[in-house]
């Protein structure tokens, strides 16, 4: 994606970045689309400790009740 900013200046320093609506959609986007990674990544990480049974596990606890 190229994007397309028009900077806006105050006493000589960039001080404001001004995009297109569809870019600044589009980037909130893949920044929301990068968090939802890390956290899956944070949870993947954690689930890896955590215990766990074999489906054939569950299958006889869910038959002997």
């Amino acid at each position: 994606m190229t994007l397309h900013p028009q900077i806006i200046e105050k006493d000589g320093r960039k001080e404001f970045v001004v995009l297109p609506y569809e870019e600044f959609l589009h980037l909130q986007e893949e920044l929301q689309d990068y968090h939802d990674l890390l956290k899956l990544r944070q949870e993947k990480a954690s689930a890896s400790t955590a215990p766990c049974k074999t489906l054939d596990q569950v299958v006889v606890e869910l038959t002997d009740h």
